[in-house]
């Protein structure tokens, strides 16, 4: 095979998998009703003027499945670290205690389940945009190629196998995700 017509198959394959890797952090955002960490990576904390990672300005834990507790490192910072909680609208109540802010994370209703279940989905359907702006791409930059016909069948064959291959990714990791958050 051409070498430039490997490193259009690579590159895309790159894209893809990346595709991939963003609907995965995207999906752990997601929460399915059990408390974690994760839940608040999204959380920015005004930290000496610089907007900082609430997981870089405090200890972040799960004692059980419905609480997630906060101990920030500096006392100074937990009316901060509250109000950024509330501030990235999550759905959180956080409360103060003077030494750590605890969460309590609801159960999900039925109503709610549905809305994390099309968010979901909307994250695959976007994953599913870029794996196909991918395939458009390098197709383009296959076809711009000085190479033959039977070349470039052959080639814009494996894109669109690569295309089949992590678009089956992206549905089996939504099935996952869906059968967690409409877990009850």
């Amino acid at each position: 095979m051409n070498e430039d017509v490997k490193f259009v198959l690579d590159s895309a394959e790159e894209s893809m998998q990346g595709a991939i890797a963003h609907l995965l952090k995207e999906f752990v955002k997601i929460r399915a009703g059990k408390a974690s960490p994760s839940m608040l990576s999204s959380v920015m904390v005004e930290y000496y003027g610089n907007m900082t990672p609430l997981s870089q300005v405090s200890n972040i834990n799960t004692p059980d499945g419905r609480t997630i507790s906060v101990q920030p490192w500096e006392k100074n910072l937990l009316q901060e670290i509250e109000k950024s909680i509330m501030n990235a609208n999550l759905g959180f109540n956080p409360m103060n205690n003077g030494d750590l802010i605890i969460i309590n994370v609801p159960p999900l209703t039925e109503e709610r389940r549905v809305q994390l279940v099309k968010q979901a989905k909307a994250e695959a359907e976007d994953a599913k945009v870029s794996i196909r702006n991918a395939r458009q791409d390098a197709n383009k930059e296959l076809r711009d190629m000085d190479i033959s016909e039977d070349l470039l069948k052959n080639a814009e064959a494996d894109v669109q196998e690569l295309t089949d291959k992590y678009s089956k990714k992206v549905d089996a990791s939504l099935a996952t995700k869906e059968a967690e958050i409409m877990k009850v």
